[in-house]
């Protein structure tokens, strides 16, 4: 069984479920990985991508996007927006279902972590200043840059001199780690809908003990700002023509 859409969904699967493994690993108690810090959260959200994009692509979607910010830059850059709708709902669903196989793996440790905004923290994002504009402003720019670098990773000016195949996933790991450590100190870069969105769902669903609110009043953020940050750099490529 494979197919483009089947790809997605798995990709984004596997991608939230190590990424948000690696924050349940760094913030709940009593675990291992408690209190590692932020350069194990970025490590892991790297091979968390690398992870997925190989996967999805063993799945079927030769596009891997696993994104739907990246699906619309796509789309902008391309003029074709067949794939927008049927890629976002699938990779959607994949993250709400990474989010609560994280959410059963890490099962004893949620009644033992106190702190609500830890238990949310591993699902979606959390600004370290509750900024709006400041925050949707992060969100944009981080995603712009995610879209542009892994267009140009795949252009046809840089693909002449790729050393080999599949080299492309590996660059993206890097690029998203890169994005993690330079801009994600603000907002916890999301620079992904689906990947905040479907957690932050399962969230809200999950009988976690002890769980607060699911900050609704921030989510627009993370899915607003990200498909502003897309069209923006899919205009870009479409300039640039990479």
């Amino acid at each position: 069984m494979s197919s483009p859409i089947f790809g997605e969904l798995v990709g984004t699967f596997m991608l939230v479920l190590l990424g948000d493994g690696v924050v349940a690993g760094v913030l709940l108690k009593q675990s291992k990985g408690e209190n590692a810090g932020w350069f194990a959260i970025t490590a892991g959200w790297a091979f968390a991508v690398l992870a997925g994009v190989f996967t999805a692509t063993a799945c079927g979607s030769p596009d891997a996007h696993l994104n739907p910010a990246i699906t619309l830059a796509a789309a902008v850059s391309s003029g074709d927006f067949s794939k927008v709708l049927s890629y976002s709902f699938a990779q959607l669903i994949g993250a709400f279902a990474g989010a609560v196989v994280v959410w059963i793996h890490y099962s004893p440790h949620w009644i033992l972590t106190g702190d609500q905004n830890l238990k949310l923290g591993t699902f979606c994002t959390i600004p370290a200043v509750h900024r709006p504009l400041a925050n949707l402003a992060s969100e944009v720019i981080a995603t712009f840059v995610l879209a542009v670098v892994a267009a140009a990773i795949f252009s046809t000016r840089v693909a002449r001199s790729a050393p080999a195949p599949g080299i492309g996933p590996l660059l993206v790991g890097s690029l998203v780690w890169g994005i993690g450590l330079s801009l994600g100190g603000t907002t916890g870069y999301a620079i992904n809908p689906a990947r905040d969105l479907g957690p932050r769902l399962a969230h809200a669903l999950l009988p976690i003990p002890g769980k607060r609110d699911s900050d609704w009043s921030y989510a627009p953020i993370p899915v607003i700002g990200p498909l502003i940050g897309a069209v923006l750099a899919g205009l870009f490529v479409r300039l640039v023509r990479f």
